[in-house]
């Protein structure tokens, strides 16, 4: 485990630089998750470590694989200076957990809700899940080990949210497209959905 987050956390460097800040969750039953807090000019990156520790399991498996099996961590990128995103340490430590706490298997398209605002005065409360390997390339591990992940996470306002519900994840990114949502800014509201 610890070998396994020791290379996901050098990858996190190679890839953002050194993180100016990082931050401990460790909740009841769960292994402890860090969020590291990664400066880039006007933008603030956020990434957990300690996600990808051991595999997600199917929750209809009899028993977890503790070798085979998909591993992630999740990567939030905002504006920095609009908002105090830096709150966001918490329920991005929840969501990290949840594969822990409710068995879940976070994959692109999935969308995550922590059930408050991201940070205080967010028009968010959920993230649509998308596809690895842009920000941060693919941590290949020895065999049998799946590679490790590193989801960008995209914050979705509760009108997008049950759009995505209804029209599925393909859609809400390509109005996003569409309409050139600024996807980083804390503070931007809704798209136009109609």
């Amino acid at each position: 485990m610890g070998e396994v987050l020791a290379l996901v956390e050098a990858r996190l460097r190679t890839a953002l630089g050194e993180p100016d800040a990082r931050a401990a969750v460790t909740f009841l039953g769960t292994d402890r998750i860090e969020v590291l807090r990664f400066v880039d000019g006007d933008l603030v990156r956020y990434a957990t470590l300690g996600m990808s520790a051991a595999p997600m399991a199917d929750p209809t498996s009899a028993l977890a694989d503790p070798v085979k099996g998909p591993r992630a961590e999740l990567v939030l990128t905002v504006r920095a200076g609009l908002a105090d995103t830096d709150r966001v340490l918490r329920p991005l430590a929840v969501l990290a957990a949840s594969p822990q706490v409710e068995g879940l298997v976070v994959a692109p398209g999935a969308s995550l809700d922590v059930g408050d605002p991201l940070w205080p005065g967010a028009p968010f409360s959920s993230v649509l899940v998308a596809e690895s390997g842009g920000l941060v390339e693919d941590l290949e591990l020895d065999a049998p080990m799946d590679p490790v992940r590193f989801l960008p996470l995209l914050p979705m306002t509760p009108n997008e949210a049950a759009w995505k519900r209804v029209k599925g994840a393909g859609a809400l990114q390509e109005r996003w497209l569409e309409r050139g949502t600024d996807l980083r800014d804390p503070l931007r509201g809704s798209v136009g959905l109609e």
